[in-house]
């Protein structure tokens, strides 16, 4: 059973946080504080069920989720497909572990994290939904709007797919919200895998076995079993304001017109102790969940045009999304330009890639630098690449059109001793 509890259990940076929290501020502001230090559990004087923050906020908290000895392990579950609903899980009786509450939307878990933001929001709610032959698993920021109803931001990607097509039949459509959901099944629904393969297989991968699931009570839509709440809904022909909030880049995303959604019955975890997921807009958590696919997917498409590839990582100042850097080891001249345009491809976001020789690590920013410093010449090292799609959360872009910046800071194939680097021994 997939349970936010089992990780507290043999959690050893786990703080439980006494008394009360206020859900405005205070509650975000703890997890600020302790984000890549502590797994905190904390309670509010708004909602009757405990907060869990801060689980997936190191590499090393990921790799033991996920049952990855190392990087590679991981991206390599990361970029493989999806099994099929027969192939990943099990399904169990729903009515054995869920019942139904009377909670309404306010008391789901949402917090006001940053102080222009729209109002209180959930930010790890997985919304699960029938496609026309499997299902379909996103994440997608819920902006409490009364007892009964949420704004969602919805960009266009798959859901917004299946959304179109029941509002141009005048349709609403019915969804399920997993809140509560183990970070694992977050993760799952973060990856972008074609469109008809349902995102949760890919849990298999991760645990090793199939996945006991539930069928959501009104609309039959499988939910993980150990999620906590079990929210059945419907996204309405209702649009409203969502909007500001803080998105990856720390940045305020602009108000937009948004799909209503609207609540038709809660259902909680019968047979454990129900926890709510909190993240952090812009947190560590945040970046990775978002990022860490895509960094596997640039491990991946880098690897195809350069033998050798040490570490990618997507920088946590850019939101996990917009920077990367490479460290790979050379065997021609004009393999860090081939990496740099790889990364583009495997991640159309990027905005700026930095290549590096094996010899510096990726997650030491003053070794990058001084590589820059010491192995780059901006007139025959620099990739420069005008008027490319990039990210919209980028506020400098200009809806999302941008430049890309590719820099080449590896030392040529025959000139490494001129560039080697001093080290003390020992």
């Amino acid at each position: 059973m997939l349970h936010i509890g089992s990780l507290l259990e043999k959690n050893d940076r786990l703080l439980v946080i006494e008394g009360k929290l206020s859900h405005r501020f205070e509650a975000p502001k703890k997890i600020l504080e302790n984000q890549g230090k502590k797994t905190i559990v904390f309670s509010t004087h708004k909602h009757p069920h405990k907060h869990v923050a801060n689980i997936f906020d190191t590499r090393k908290s990921i790799l033991d989720i996920t049952n990855s000895s190392d990087d590679q392990e991981l991206y390599e579950k990361l970029t493989r497909p999806p099994l099929t609903l027969e192939k990943a899980f099990v399904e169990e009786n729903f009515n054995d572990f869920y019942v139904e509450t009377n909670y309404t939307a306010n008391e789901l878990g949402a917090l006001h994290f940053y102080e222009k933001d729209a109002g209180e929001y959930i930010t790890s709610g997985v919304v699960v939904v029938k496609t026309e032959n499997s299902y379909n698993a996103s994440i997608h920021r819920l902006l409490l709007l009364d007892d009964k109803r949420f704004a969602a931001r919805i960009v266009p990607r798959h859901l917004f797919t299946v959304l179109m097509k029941y509002r141009s039949e005048k349709k609403e459509l019915p969804i399920t919200i997993l809140v509560g959901a183990h970070p694992l099944v977050v993760l799952a629904a973060s990856t972008n895998p074609t469109y008809g393969l349902f995102e949760l297989g890919s849990l298999p991968h991760f645990t090793g076995e199939k996945i006991r699931i539930v069928k959501s009570p009104l609309y039959g839509n499988p939910v993980p079993l150990g999620t906590s709440f079990v929210v059945e809904a419907r996204i309405t022909l209702e649009d409203t304001d969502e909007g500001p909030f803080i998105d990856a880049l720390m940045t305020y995303d602009k108000v937009r017109k948004q799909p209503v959604i609207e609540i038709d019955g809660v259902w909680k975890i019968s047979v454990t102790e129900p926890y709510y997921y909190s993240l952090l807009p812009g947190g560590y958590e945040h970046a990775f969940l978002m990022g860490l696919p895509r960094e596997a997917r640039i491990y991946h498409t880098v690897q195809q045009v350069v033998p050798y590839v040490k570490k990618v990582r997507l920088t946590m100042a850019s939101g996990g999304w917009l920077h990367c850097i490479i460290s790979i080891r050379k065997t021609h001249d004009g393999d860090g330009k081939n990496a740099i345009m790889a990364a583009f491809t495997g991640h159309p976001s990027l905005k700026h890639v930095v290549v590096v020789d094996d010899d510096i690590d990726p997650d030491n920013h003053e070794e990058v630098e001084w590589a820059i410093a010491t192995r780059f010449q901006a007139d025959k090292d620099l990739i420069l690449i005008r008027e490319a799609r990039g990210s919209t959360l980028d506020p400098s872009s200009r809806d999302g059109i941008t430049a890309k910046m590719g820099i080449d800071a590896t030392v040529p194939v025959n000139e490494r001793e001129k560039y080697e680097r001093g080290r003390i021994p020992g």
